[in-house]
């Protein structure tokens, strides 16, 4: 009887945190959404207008459909371009060796910087009159000397989406390196044996191993590419023009600029639903009902 009181004691501190965190503020958000509250008229929400933020945001508002689809392009790009960057890391560095197992402990270093810092640096990195990336690509390229990253749309989102890459890749690596070396060798001196290339052995033999890993990896990658704020606000500030404003910065916009909060948590609980789906179906693919016997 002790015992089995001891374990939701146990549990309790971290279903606090995760109900103080969590759950309160989403389904204050979801409440707030069917309500009109502009902190410019009142310090507390006012109307109950039910389904009309909705409304609003995907009949009358072409900047939430603009943002909708940033940011689906963002969450291809950085996802697959991130998981492809680990993967490619993974491979190079897969071996056992004490050289590298340095190289993957420095690895750990670009995802353990903050956001904030990242995003201010590669702004500054990118500036066309005194950035060392600018520099560096005008040398190289004389041809793109005349580009201003961050004031072309397709530019601002390219190095958006390099610049997460870069944040992600090493530390998907390390997920990915561990797939593979638990890859049985047995399977691999079996494809040897039968004459099979490098090539041929990691197409049939390793990537249908490193499968699960894989796509581990790429829903823990869109899942946080689909929140993706600091580097827009830090990078970008969602331009030029609205080029670069994902949902969770038009969000911050109408929360934060427009003082339009009833609208602004309207926007958030949509991409709450949105990965919810999309979590549900990838979930739906990893594990599969017939499998689960």
């Amino acid at each position: 009887m002790r015992d089995r009181h001891l374990k939701y004691l146990l549990m309790m501190p971290a279903l606090l945190l995760v109900t103080a965190t969590v759950i309160y503020p989403l389904g204050y958000a979801g409440i707030i959404s069917f309500m009109d509250w502009r902190l410019s008229r009142s310090r507390v929400p006012t109307d109950f207008v039910f389904l009309d933020n909705f409304w609003r945001a995907f009949f009358d508002d072409p900047s939430f459909l603009n943002s909708l689809g940033v940011t689906i392009t963002f969450v291809a790009g950085s996802a697959g371009g991130a998981v492809l960057f680990g993967l490619l890391i993974a491979l190079l560095l897969a071996r056992r060796g004490r050289g590298y197992s340095i190289a993957r402990t420095v690895l750990v270093l670009p995802f353990a910087m903050s956001p904030a810092l990242q995003g201010t640096s590669f702004r500054f990195f990118l500036n066309p009159e005194f950035g060392i990336f600018d520099a560096v690509l005008d040398t190289l390229f004389p041809f793109l000397a005349h580009v201003d990253w961050l004031g072309s749309s397709g530019w601002a989102m390219t190095w958006l989406i390099l610049t997460d890459m870069w944040h992600w890749g090493p530390f998907l690596s390390l997920m990915l390196i561990g797939g593979l070396l638990s890859i049985p060798s047995d399977t691999l001196e079996a494809a040897r044996v039968d004459g099979a290339s490098a090539w041929t052995s990691f197409w049939t033999v390793v990537l249908p191993q490193l499968m699960p890993v894989l796509a581990i990896a790429f829903v823990l990658k869109t899942i946080f590419s689909f929140k993706m704020f600091d580097y827009v606000y830090l990078l970008t500030g969602g331009g030029p023009g609205e080029s670069t404003s994902t949902m969770t910065y038009y969000a911050f916009r109408m929360g934060f600029t427009a003082y339009d909060m009833g609208y602004a948590s309207a926007i958030a609980f949509v991409l709450a639903l949105l990965l919810v789906v999309v979590s549900a179906v990838y979930f739906r693919l990893l594990f599969p009902r017939g499998e689960a016997g």
